[in-house]
């Protein structure tokens, strides 16, 4: 499946449909069928537009027949973007949509009964490093979600979800997930500093120490537990620092357990307004 001679439409083109429309645009994309809807012009649309030549409107033209929609725009412009779409849409048109806690039947009460991907990215895919979890209706075509499979791959990893509800937890997870590890950072920062580590010091160490982790543990073959007990010495410096991280009355497991759920559960409830 190739995505040349697709004519994609980009409803909002801030930081995230930007960095989706660089992968394209570095691939298969033709920028001659590609058209981002926005009401402004930012600094990252304006380079992406001067590079590639790609056409921008401020609102949606009645002469552009999109194959695919991406809906990039915050949730609570839903209401007022969506049916402005219409005009550009087939009845088998494609719609993707990274709205956050916007549900595959709100789409359809604004779009019509047709085929909608809802995926929920998160910001690493600035750098195309994210990862995208990503449900379809049953509305999407094998080659339909071959098509979406591509589109969101340009900024990382994609995994495909069976029911919408998992959506959700993918949020509190992976959506939510690059928080709470920039919070992880910052706390190494801070308990480096009350040991007497100079904080800008502290700080390097920490970002480089998470940084670093994070890429031995993508391409080794081996589970992040294996990993974890290949550093940690009988009696050493880290089995006393994983003592007090692993306890399961106070340390890591059940925080990070009560944080993925909290976010979850929030995502759920913003679905529901």
């Amino acid at each position: 499946m190739t995505l040349q001679g697709k004519r994609i439409l980009v409803l909002g083109g801030g930081n995230m449909g930007c960095a989706l429309m660089g992968g394209w645009l570095n691939g298969d994309v033709d920028p001659n069928g590609l058209l981002v809807v926005d009401p402004n012009r930012g600094e990252a649309l304006a380079k992406l537009i001067e590079k590639h030549r790609f056409r921008h409107e401020t609102s949606v033209p009645s002469d552009f027949q999109a194959d695919v929609v991406l809906v990039a725009v915050k949730p609570q412009m839903m209401g007022k973007a969506l049916p402005a779409l219409m005009p550009a849409l087939g009845k088998r048109t494609l719609a993707v949509s990274i709205a956050a806690g916007t549900t595959v039947e709100t789409l359809c009460v604004h779009l019509g009964d047709r085929p909608i991907v809802r995926a929920m990215p998160n910001t690493p895919a600035l750098i195309g490093r994210g990862v995208t979890g990503a449900f379809a209706n049953d509305n999407v075509s094998e080659e339909q979600k071959e098509i979406a499979d591509q589109l969101l791959s340009a900024s990382g990893q994609v995994e495909w979800v069976e029911t919408e509800e998992l959506i959700d937890a993918v949020t509190g997870v992976s959506g939510s997930g690059p928080a709470y590890v920039f919070h992880l950072a910052e706390c190494m920062a801070r308990a480096g500093e009350a040991v007497g580590l100079p904080a800008d010091l502290a700080m390097r160490l920490a970002m480089h120490t998470v940084a670093g982790a994070g890429e031995l543990m993508i391409r080794s073959d081996e589970a992040p537990a294996k990993l974890r007990k290949n550093v940690t010495s009988p009696n050493g410096t880290t089995e006393a620092g994983l003592c007090v991280l692993m306890d399961e009355e106070n340390g890591l497991p059940p925080l990070i357990e009560k944080t993925v759920k909290a976010a979850r559960d929030r995502a759920i409830e913003l679905s529901k307004d």
